[in-house]
């Protein structure tokens, strides 16, 4: 099976719409188009017609473009079942334990409730890729507006289970002040510090800091190694104030 495509494509002022493109089949997916015309722009500039869109959640800047890129291009879209309401485009509804698939790569989708009531992720275990819109951020999370500390807690539970090397795709560009709050409630961790000097020099240079990894996010990500909900909760406060 040949290898995922994936390409970052910067949108509004710090969202990344990923374009995906399985060269076997000649099938791409577009995850959370905040706007069409960059998403519709790379694609043609790459030849990649578009058959599909997969959303996370319903927030505007991940649906913003769906309605256009799917007037162009005549593709699916795909959505969280629990959102229905809030994204009329959809054509297809999928809940927790369903599977999709892009030609032969099959995501497993996940629930990943709190950032919004309705929030799924899309894991592609034999790729090793899983994409988290507003869940897991590096050195982050998404806030909790309609959910719960609880349910971000198990959300980061069940992302710490994946293998080190996964590759986490999510949808901000965030990474720099979630390290400049990381390093205030971590304020030990050498690997966090020298994390926080490498995404400084690298935001300097205007260089991309996502995709990251589970491993790093380990190491590093004050939600991910929170020990509990509560715990969770409290910094989320702090960070939320901050």
């Amino acid at each position: 099976m040949s290898a995922l495509e994936i390409v970052r494509i910067p949108v509004l002022s710090d969202n990344y719409v990923w374009l995906v493109h399985d060269p076997a089949s000649f099938e791409t997916m577009v995850v959370d188009p905040a706007v069409a015309e960059p998403v519709l722009a790379e694609a043609n500039a790459r030849g990649w017609p578009i058959t599909a869109i997969w959303n996370t959640h319903w927030h505007p800047d991940h649906t913003g473009g769906n309605a256009d890129i799917k007037a162009k291009t005549g593709c699916e879209i795909i959505a969280p079942a629990a959102e229905r309401e809030r994204i009329p485009t959809a054509d297809r509804l999928v809940a927790d334990g369903d599977r999709v698939m892009l030609g032969a790569h099959v995501a497993d989708v996940w629930a990943v409730p709190a950032h919004t009531a309705g929030h799924i992720a899309y894991h592609f275990a034999e790729d090793g890729v899983i994409f988290v819109g507003d869940t897991l951020f590096a050195m982050g999370c998404g806030r909790l507006f309609e959910g719960t500390a609880d349910q971000m807690f198990a959300n980061m539970q069940r992302l710490a289970t994946l293998d080190d090397a996964t590759r986490v795709y999510c949808a901000h560009e965030y990474t720099l002040s979630n390290a400049r709050f990381a390093v205030t409630v971590d304020p030990d961790n050498r690997a966090l510090a020298e994390r926080l000097s490498a995404v400084e020099t690298a935001r300097a240079q205007g260089i991309a800091t996502v995709p990251t990894t589970i491993g790093d996010e380990r190491a590093t990500n004050p939600f991910l190694r929170a020990p509990s909900a509560a715990e969770l909760g409290r910094i989320r406060a702090l960070k939320d104030a901050a």
